[in-house]
């Protein structure tokens, strides 16, 4: 078993509130964590699928299954395929509200679930479960590997190509072909396959919906409706750029990213590091891959965002706190990186002390300049969650 980050929250969370959701992508893990967090509870533990038919019987009167089992805490898989028990569970928290009744887990996000704002509102954490994450892994596989094959855990623990491609084609038709329907969004698989795949091949560009619209030849709402669909599942990343007013002509769109590098390499055809190295899309990849394992461990206690104006100044990443840029970050795929103009103008535009050049390897920190230090992605994890730790306790 690979502990996940997540684990610890949930128990916590667990002996406050009535009820934990744990999202994310379908395969992610999250069945596999709740029967982990299930040997950890103090209470006896009800698991349902809501896949398998016999557990759907026995939530054929849903209120009346939860009174009978009020001393428990229920685990219900797959809760976005009955979003109408939404409103049943806030009734039988409030007749018995005492903590760790209920852990929930799902293929989408609460908005996605069309869940309003204030159905379980103090009754429930959200948590989101990612793919394994390269903080969770790192002593098992390289970088290299894990930027390669992405993080879900089945293509990333079987080392087959052939099943690999298999498995990621399987995954993104169920959601091409099932998921959308599910909710009730009607959509042509084939619409979304090519959607997404043109998603792919824009990863790490600034995101132009209207280039989009008359590629597919569909509307700008269809466009928007596909987006905030995907988004919602955990698939693709939306980074915004910063937007405070600077002085300076600002780039106002965000970028988009494919969440899991394992998936955009299937969708780009790149089936081994030497297709990769020599795919035109290698450096977007690397980028949004950085990005994602950067934002993904450290949490959602910044905000993140990118930074461009019109005549070309650019960092790759800032990471944010209190509204006040903290971090700025290039990202670059490089064993010698070359402070650009770019950068050096972004940090000065910024006002950050601490900025950061992530490559792929670096046997040993160093600093180009004052300010500006060179890490590998373990390496800059590992600073950051130890100079956070250093600035709590100061």
């Amino acid at each position: 078993m690979i502990n996940r980050l997540l684990e610890d929250r949930i128990l916590k969370a667990l002996q406050h509130f009535p009820a934990a959701a744990i999202l994310g992508p379908r395969q992610a893990g999250k069945t596999t964590l709740a029967k982990m967090i299930r040997g950890h509870l103090v209470k006896e533990s009800f698991y349902l699928d809501l896949e398998n038919p016999d557990d759907q019987v026995l939530l054929t009167e849903p209120f009346k299954f939860f009174q009978a089992n009020s001393e428990k805490c229920i685990i219900i898989d797959e809760i976005q395929r009955k979003p109408d028990l939404f409103p049943l569970l806030r009734s039988a928290i409030d007749q018995d509200r005492q903590p760790g009744r209920f852990i929930l887990l799902g293929s989408a996000s609460a908005e996605l679930l069309f869940i309003s704002s204030e159905t379980l509102t103090g009754r429930i954490i959200y948590t989101e479960l990612t793919p394994f994450l390269i903080c969770e892994i790192w002593t098992l596989k390289t970088v290299q590997d894990h930027w390669l094959f992405g993080g879900f855990p089945q293509p990333f623990l079987i080392e087959k190509e052939d099943f690999r491609y298999e498995w990621f084609r399987s995954f993104f038709m169920t959601y091409v072909e099932r998921d959308f329907r599910m909710i009730g969004l009607g959509a042509l698989p084939a619409n979304l396959s090519r959607f997404f795949s043109m998603l792919a091949h824009i990863h790490g560009n600034i995101l132009n919906k209207s280039m989009l619209a008359k590629s597919l030849a569909l509307n700008l709402a269809t466009i928007n409706t596909y987006l905030n669909y995907f988004k919602q599942a955990f698939l693709i990343r939306e980074l915004s750029p910063w937007h405070q007013n600077i002085g300076k002509r600002l780039v106002k769109s965000p970028k988009i990213y494919v969440r899991d590098s394992g998936l955009l390499h299937y969708l780009l055809k790149i089936k081994n590091y030497n297709d990769l190295l020599g795919h035109p899309a290698f450096g977007n990849s690397w980028e949004g891959y950085v990005i994602e394992q950067i934002i993904s461990c450290i949490g959602d206690s910044y905000e993140y965002y990118y930074y461009r104006t019109q005549d070309g100044t650019e960092a790759d990443l800032m990471i944010v706190q209190g509204n006040k840029p903290k971090y700025t970050i290039e990202i670059k795929f490089s064993s010698s990186p070359k402070l650009s103009k770019g950068f050096i103008t972004a940090i000065r535009d910024l006002g950050t002390s601490r900025n950061f050049i992530i490559v792929p390897e670096v046997r040993q920190s160093y600093s180009l300049s004052d300010n500006i230090t060179v890490h590998d992605l373990n390496g800059f994890i590992k600073f950051f969650h130890g100079q956070e730790h250093s600035d709590n306790n100061n």
